[in-house]
């Protein structure tokens, strides 16, 4: 569940990290962390590796209703010390990658398959509720035809002499008189293969790393009813290694916001402004669905519409995934607009009009008032500023300076 938005925590961090609020749900979590975690990826960041890692820790401690309260309560502090009763340590990044987009399966699987990638998809809501095809251009690796995938002429293949078939190199850093540290690291010369192949002998065309990088143009279909963050699969098109099966490419929908209708599940709500002779006297209007037919909405005279009411039409909402003629409902929330004044001459007629108002006795003494606008924004800042003079004040008393000098106790 997510904390009250004026509910105090220890520590941002985390939240800084994904971009979000103390406040944020669930959903406004995964929503931030799918986009920086396709921006921020090392396939396509490889700098970013730190930034991806942050933003993974992050996403693992606030995404689990646990340890977000733990780390609320605890900062990161707490997380490290294990305060969730299952140790201190984190995932990798890449797991929980894997975790949220649902690619690889597992460990020994992915070692026999080549790494999924990931895109994510900008769509509107009408391709949504109408469905469409999207042509979308990407990089991808392919294995070398040239060489056929082995990255030079026939037996030029050697161990490495940086690594010495080790695949990993381990550098001495000395931190200190008689402190040496060991850091292991895959060797730079053949990528942790722990075998290369000798300059002279590597294929022109992919400079010995048995793979080419080639554009492909994939069809994306987006059925009706989709929707945001939902994937689509294309099986065995993700980069190709020699040895390995190819992964897959994951499509990630992204629906973009519209400018009239907001969805939630299989219903589309709405807001209508209407005045407030409209709201009294009846109405009709118009609704242009998102597959441009006109609905008329209608209210008869008699019928009053209170400001925030909300209705409802059935079967007018957004299709059904894989049933695309079962709908959600429109659901319409009714804003009366109400004059800003009205004359003395038109208040006195609309009263003869209107149900009598009712008597207020007034007390024989009493004080009369006036009422002024209230600026919420102003009265906020005025609530912040004598909070922020209190919180002064009780520091100079905490350390015994006051208007005139240290705090003394005064007996009798």
């Amino acid at each position: 569940m997510p904390i009250p938005a004026d509910t105090m925590v220890k520590e941002t961090a985390y939240y800084e990290q994904l971009g979000v609020k103390p406040s944020a749900t669930p959903d406004e979590l995964k929503k931030a962390y799918r986009k920086l975690a396709l921006k921020y990826h090392p396939d396509k960041n490889p700098n970013e590796g730190e930034r991806f890692k942050a933003i993974s820790q992050a996403y693992e401690v606030l995404a689990d209703e646990q340890k977000r309260k733990v780390y609320d309560e605890g900062g990161e502090q707490a997380i490290k010390e294990g305060g969730t009763g299952g140790g201190g340590g984190f995932h990798s990044p890449m797991d929980i990658f894997d975790m949220f987009f649902g690619g690889g399966g597992h460990r020994k699987e992915r070692e026999r398959r080549g790494k999924n990638v990931v895109h994510q998809l900008q769509c509107t809501l009408d391709e949504l509720y109408n469905g469409a095809t999207r042509k979308l251009s990407l990089q991808k690796n392919v294995i070398c035809d040239k060489c056929e995938g082995r990255g030079g002429k026939k037996g030029a293949v050697e161990t490495c002499p940086n690594c010495r078939g080790s695949g990993m190199q381990v550098r001495v850093q000395q931190l200190g008189p008689g402190f040496v540290q060991q850091i292991q690291s895959m060797c730079d010369e053949c990528r942790g293969q722990g075998e290369r192949i000798n300059p002279r002998d590597r294929c022109k065309q992919c400079s010995g790393k048995k793979v080419v990088r080639t554009r492909k143009i994939l069809e994306v279909h987006i059925d009706k009813g989709m929707t945001d963050d939902q994937r689509i699969t294309f099986s065995g098109e993700g980069d190709q290694e020699p040895g390995l099966e190819p992964g897959d490419i994951i499509i990630v929908l992204d629906e973009r916001a519209h400018s009239t209708f907001k969805r939630e599940d299989d219903n589309l709500i709405m807001q209508m402004e209407i005045e407030l002779v409209e709201a009294l006297c009846g109405f009709q209007r118009t609704i242009t669905t998102l597959d441009h037919r006109s609905l008329v909405v209608s209210c008869i005279p008699g019928e009053v519409i209170k400001h925030g009411v909300i209705k409802c039409v059935l079967n007018e909402g957004m299709p059904h995934y894989k049933q695309p003629f079962e709908k959600g409902r429109l659901i319409v929330q009714f804003l009366v607009k109400f004059p800003e004044q009205l004359n003395a001459a038109t208040a006195g007629q609309l009263e003869a009009l209107l149900p009598a108002r009712p008597e207020m006795p007034l007390p024989e003494e009493h004080e009369v008032v006036t009422l002024l606008d209230l600026d919420p924004k102003q009265e906020q800042r005025r609530h912040h500023a004598a909070h922020s003079n209190a919180y002064d004040d009780e520091e100079s008393m905490h350390h015994g300076r006051g208007a005139g000098g240290p705090v003394q106790c005064q007996t009798h």
